[in-house]
């Protein structure tokens, strides 16, 4: 560029492209659909490319009153599942012009509370995961436009919600050990007030419950490899029948699950079955490699922010649960083999 240090202006680019400014204007706000032709915009972008023109964000958002900035607000970071959440947040966000802000819930290891002056003066929306709701209060989230992750449709507090179909993929750990032949069960439960771990605790109990002569014993434990351990120690110890499959509501859990098997003498899978639910990189860590279910954070994250997408523009956001899938690996087998 032959200009030294100056910036490049929208005018620049307007000669460049052979257009008006006004349709550079319209190609780099996105506005441009029936408005200029497709072969019109490229000609712009690939001119704005050339120039390295990056047009004035903040001037024009503080024009339209709006910073196009969205809050995703979730668990302390302690799984790669929620990275994977903001992966797919980010980049849907991105082709829209938007930046996501991340929040961890100040739960455990987190930020300082009330990270802004005023949430509602800094952002146009906020998502937020069903497990860090207690931090909207903290940053009046809930005030804003909001799109719930994880959580209750009928009850939920935001104008749409975006769910895994966790329903199915506990029915397919269900289905997957009945047909093994399992019928004594203990459920390591996530020691979490949500509503997505709830689901779980029901769905397990109702496909159980349906099929004569099983069992099934529950305890809870904070999701930590070490909570995980103690909690399955001492229930694989107590009293009665011993279960021949454990079913953790979270790939951590199963990890402490494992450790807690082998203090006892338990094999994996030949003398207890385990299962997890999430597909982290732990699965395939453990040894032998877990059963568990495939959860796709990436897509959960897109399917949040263009959710809330939608609601900022004022359209109806897709409807519809994102399907999971049952990983079967080594850690299943029938009882006694």
């Amino acid at each position: 560029m032959a200009r030294g240090t100056t910036r490049p202006t929208s005018r620049d680019v307007a000669q460049a492209a052979g257009v008006s400014q006004a349709a550079v204007s319209l190609v780099l706000g996105d506005k441009w659909r029936g408005r200029v032709s497709e072969t019109t915009a490229e000609r712009v972008r690939e001119a704005a490319r050339e120039l390295g023109y990056r047009p004035n964000l903040a001037a024009r958002n503080l024009r339209l009153g709006h910073t196009r900035t969205v809050l995703l607000v979730v668990p302390a970071l302690t799984t790669e599942f929620f990275a994977g959440v903001y992966t797919g947040a980010a980049r849907v966000a991105a082709e829209h012009g938007f930046g996501v802000v991340l929040y961890p819930s100040p739960q455990g290891v987190g930020p300082a509370r009330d990270p802004f002056a005023s949430a509602q003066a800094a952002l146009d929306g906020v998502i937020a995961s069903s497990m860090a709701a207690d931090a909207l209060s903290a940053i009046r989230g809930d005030q804003l436009p909001l799109v719930m992750l994880d959580s209750d449709p009928d009850g939920s507090l935001g104008a749409a919600t975006v769910n895994l179909d966790i329903r199915d993929g506990v029915r397919q750990i269900a289905e997957h050990l009945l047909e093994l032949g399992h019928r004594h069960f203990l459920h390591l439960a996530a020691d979490v007030p949500s509503w997505t771990f709830d689901i779980r605790a029901r769905e397990l109990a109702a496909r159980l419950g349906a099929i004569p002569g099983t069992s099934l014993r529950t305890t809870a434990a904070p999701i930590s490899i070490d909570d995980a351990l103690t909690a399955t120690q001492t229930a694989l110890a107590a009293p009665g029948p011993r279960p021949t499959a454990l079913v953790c509501d979270d790939d951590k859990l199963a990890a402490g699950a494992y450790k807690a098997a082998r203090r006892l003498g338990l094999r994996v899978p030949e003398d207890i079955s385990v299962t997890g639910l999430d597909d982290l990189a732990l699965a395939t860590a453990l040894d032998p490699e877990l059963t568990t279910v495939r959860l796709d954070a990436e897509l959960f994250g897109e399917r949040g922010m263009q959710a809330l997408l939608a609601v900022l523009d004022g359209r109806t956001p897709a409807e519809g649960d994102i399907p999971v899938e049952l990983v079967v690996r080594a850690s299943t087998a029938p009882p006694g083999h």
